[in-house]
């Protein structure tokens, strides 16, 4: 049965026989059709006529050398000119011994000698020719990528782990190119047109391979990966090949960004490496120029730091090493300011670096999806606060929490936010919620949708850093919320600026056509805090009046202004 299956899996394949001796094809024929569709040519010429009649169906060419009107050696040299002939194997039938180096030469795969040997080792040799070819071709097609001729990513690694074996003392550099906001670019220009461009990068580093000893990929749309000998100048390197993209593509508009890893520690692992070259590259993102940046020492220390901090979240969650500060918000319509409410602000006090700023973890958490974690956190903390003053001091005021673009996502916001709530005897009214002006742009469906709910739910609702995003009128006037909460870049500059001060006023104005308050944060000054109080500000947050405060602090103060 096993025989069965094995003939059938050859039957479909064809091999050309080309012999000039009838008696030799005749012979040679009956042994390999037992396996194997099998067409005959009398020469050289011959089997060239047939080969192109069926071009992409045989699978294996067995050739005799002496023969009239063309011989093997031509057929060889013609099988090898053509590319759709070069794919298939040839095994030559010769007595001669010296002709074999000739054939290999000329590119035959295998040798069959005359007299012919047992049909079984005939057979043998056909179907190891024929799978060794097939082999090459399915590996050559997944081996490179299609449009840029570059390796695929598989073989890149690969072929890349295999130079380490064998050149383990060279030193090697990691290099990662991308192009500056691609998407944008096949949006604006099109598909056709970023392939040209992704041909172009690899059309450039086929010319840097070519002068060294290394190898490059196209990993993933518009990421490139070389990993090759240390190059001395990378600056000089860098510039080259950023000049020559911008003069092939001669559209200013597009821009690269390289990260180069040099003298790789080959003590990681290579996608480890690839991925120092790849930090690199995306610390140019925000860069709207061609540029290059070296992963060194200090990018290494930054990355394991926060390697570390990610490891160790959970951690300070549940040792409470995250604290709950308190800046005090006060209302400056009257005649004499007045408390009325604070917002939670984190502080983690790590054991080992001491107090680490929010500026530094609050976007590492968000790029990792660790920020709703830690949101809940301090939504726990800060009603366990606000419930502890109820009933301790008999005295409170309302406190805002940060709600981040990636807590708006999460289908279970406002279960969560109520439980919290009921958990610990509170209203909706003793917690705002501030929301980025950025997460509204993001969806203003959903967020729209979501904040509705809140309100309905007695939540008030301010809209955080406005000024810092790109609000439309039009959008405001349907955005569900109760205050505007002015960025602070804006208020810092309001005493230096006529046109931020001008700007100041318009937002102001904003607000009272949408009859929602304001509140501005980071007011340091006296000047500051006069100039918001003329212009109609109502509320007023910063160092003028307080720095964010510890939770004793802050009661301290709830005791002395209520």
């Amino acid at each position: 049965m096993k025989e069965i299956q094995r003939r059938e899996k050859y039957i479909h394949r064809k091999v050309l026989l080309v012999d000039d001796e009838p008696v030799n094809r005749q012979i040679l024929g009956l042994i390999i059709q037992q396996h194997y569709n099998v067409i005959c040519a009398e020469n050289g010429l011959d089997g060239l006529r047939k080969l192109s009649e069926a071009p992409n169906t045989i699978s294996l060419i067995l050739l005799d050398l002496i023969m009239p009107e063309m011989d093997g050696y031509e057929m060889l040299k013609k099988i090898q000119e053509t590319k759709e002939y070069r794919r298939i194997p040839v095994i030559v039938l010769t007595s001669d011994k010296d002709a074999e180096v000739k054939c290999l030469n000329l590119g035959a795969s295998d040798f069959m000698p005359k007299p012919y040997e047992d049909p079984k080792v005939i057979l043998a040799r056909c179907k190891k020719a024929i799978q060794l070819a097939e082999d090459r071709i399915l590996i050559n097609e997944n081996e490179r990528d299609s449009l840029t001729g570059l390796y695929t990513r598989l073989f890149f690694l690969q072929y890349a782990k295999q130079h380490d074996c064998y050149c383990h003392d060279m030193s090697m550099d990691a290099i990662v190119i991308n192009i500056n906001r691609f998407r944008l670019v096949n949006s604006l220009y099109g598909r056709a047109y970023g392939d040209r461009l992704l041909q172009t990068i690899g059309s450039l580093i086929a010319e840097i391979l070519n002068d060294t000893d290394g190898i490059a990929c196209r990993c993933e749309a518009d990421t490139f990966y070389i990993y090759c000998p240390h190059i001395q100048d990378h600056d000089k390197f860098a510039r080259s090949f950023i000049s020559k993209f911008e003069k092939a593509v001669e559209n200013s508009r597009i821009t690269l960004r390289l990260g180069i890893y040099e003298y790789v520690d080959r003590t990681l692992s290579l996608e480890h490496r690839l991925d120092m070259a790849k930090n690199a590259c995306s610390k140019l993102r925000n860069t709207y120029k061609s540029d290059y940046n070296i992963y060194d020492s200090l990018l290494h220390e930054k990355e394991l730091y926060n390697e570390k901090l990610i490891h160790e979240m959970d951690r300070a969650i549940a040792e409470k090493q995250f604290k709950v500060f308190f800046q005090p918000k006060y209302d400056i319509t009257g005649d004499k300011p007045r408390l009325a409410s604070a917002e939670a602000l984190i502080r983690w006090i790590h054991p080992e670096f001491g107090i680490i700023s929010p500026g530094i973890f609050i976007s590492l958490f968000e790029e990792n999806g660790l920020l709703q974690k830690l949101d809940r956190y301090v939504w726990n903390e800060t009603a366990a606060q606000i419930k502890d003053w109820k009933e301790r001091v008999k005295r409170y005021v309302p406190v805002s929490v940060n709600v981040s673009r990636t807590d708006i996502y999460d289908l279970d916001l406002i279960d969560k936010i109520k439980s919290i709530l009921n958990e610990h005897d509170l209203s909706a009214s003793d917690m705002y919620l501030e929301i980025t002006e950025s997460a509204y742009t993001d969806n203003t469906r959903q967020i729209v949708e979501t904040v509705n709910e809140l309100r309905s739910l007695g939540f008030k609702i301010e809209m955080d850093d406005f000024g810092s995003g790109y609000s439309s009128l039009s959008m405001l006037a349907n955005l569900p919320i109760d205050a505007l909460k002015l960025d602070m870049q804006f208020i810092r500059n309001i005493t230096r600026s006529q046109k931020d001060h001008n700007l100041l006023l318009v937002m102001l104005q904003i607000a009272g056509f949408l009859n929602v308050k304001t509140v501005a944060e980071g007011v340091e000054t006296r000047e500051q805090y006069e100039i918001l109080k003329e212009a109609g500000c109502e509320i007023i947050q910063g160092y003028y009046f307080s720095k964010p405060l510890p939770a004793e602090d802050f009661e301290k103060l709830l005791i002395k202004e209520m």
